[in-house]
């Protein structure tokens, strides 16, 4: 008798231990393989709105990302370069970020590095930016930190930006793409990512006053930046990159065009050194392999900006 009452309770252990150690196992695949449970972590800024938290360095899907104590997507730099060094500050969202589909060694900034490496002694590229940071977080980036020595500062928005709000944290620990804390388990990352929906916050809905004028006060933001790196003998390039959709035909909607139309004129007012990409992205054939989405460039794509910023910025020092 002793023994049959024991048999179902041993069963039971085993399923339980096994259930438990295929529960460690998916976490510690979860972790290691695809890097969840280790998320680029957001912080609040009362100016900027919100920035990548300093000091991470972690791994997702394999593609190393650091963040250093400037809460840039670069290696650790000092405030003021030495002499011999060349250093070129990119501001920019999450196309000039990389995101975690892009490894360290594969984002615009560290492709113009090497790109410029010949043009001086030491070149060094640090990459300001932030998922859908637009031309007013920009800015007020600029204005907390300076421009690092910079010799060269480069603006790189894409057609949505012309139209990104005005810099607010409200997303920062409760819209799952801005975390501001790890999660307990990967297995929740991965939940709460791909598989529940996603939270509606009422103080979406309630963020303070927006200027009525968006294009409008997104273009009164580069052109701050245009004066204040003027007025600091700064070199000042302006970069944008179009919707996918915007190539081809029809192109841009009207009210793109309309927006294009407003920065063409103020980069001709200012006289702003100014790349848009709309024209040279739509030669390329096809241009599906310029984008690994409907905004986010391919490694095509990134090599492409590169080659044309470090163009631009070779006749600018010479």
């Amino acid at each position: 008798m002793g023994r049959q009452e024991k048999t179902p309770l041993k069963l039971a252990l085993v399923v339980l231990f096994a259930i438990a150690g295929l529960a460690i196992a998916i976490e510690i695949g979860l972790r290691v393989v695809f890097g969840f449970g280790k998320p680029p972590l957001y912080v609040a800024d009362d100016t900027i709105g919100y920035r990548l938290a300093p000091n991470q360095h972690t791994r997702r899907f394999g593609n190393r990302i650091d963040i250093n104590r400037y809460s840039m997507r670069s290696e650790e730099v000092e405030p003021m370069p030495t002499p011999d060094t060349l250093r070129v500050l990119l501001l920019g969202d999450s196309i000039a970020n990389g995101g975690w589909w892009t490894d360290r060694d594969e984002t615009i900034s560290a492709r113009l590095q090497r790109r410029l490496a010949p043009v001086a002694p030491r070149v060094e590229v640090l990459n300001a930016s932030a998922n859908s940071w637009g031309p007013r977080n920009e800015r007020a980036y600029l204005e907390k930190f300076g421009t690092f020595g910079a010799r060269a500062v480069v603006l790189s928005i894409n057609t949505d930006d012309l139209f990104a709000s005005a810099p607010s944290s409200v997303k920062v620990g409760r819209d799952r793409s801005y975390p501001d804390r790890y999660p307990r388990l990967a297995w929740i990352e991965v939940l709460s990512r791909y598989l529940l929906p996603q939270p509606e916050f009422s103080e979406l809905e309630t963020r303070l006053p927006e200027d009525k004028d968006i294009v409008g006060a997104n273009l009164r933001a580069i052109a701050q930046i245009h004066d204040r790196l003027l007025a600091e003998n700064v070199i000042f390039l302006l970069a944008m990159t179009p919707l996918k959709r915007e190539l081809g035909e029809p192109g841009p909607r009207d009210y793109e065009l309309k927006a294009r139309q407003r920065l063409l004129e103020l980069t001709q007012r200012d006289r702003i050194q100014y790349i848009d990409f709309l024209s040279s992205f739509n030669r390329v054939e096809p241009v599906e392999t310029l984008y690994r989405d409907h905004i986010h460039l391919s490694p095509a794509g990134n090599e492409l900006v590169t080659e044309a910023i470090a163009q631009k910025i070779e006749i600018e020092i010479e």
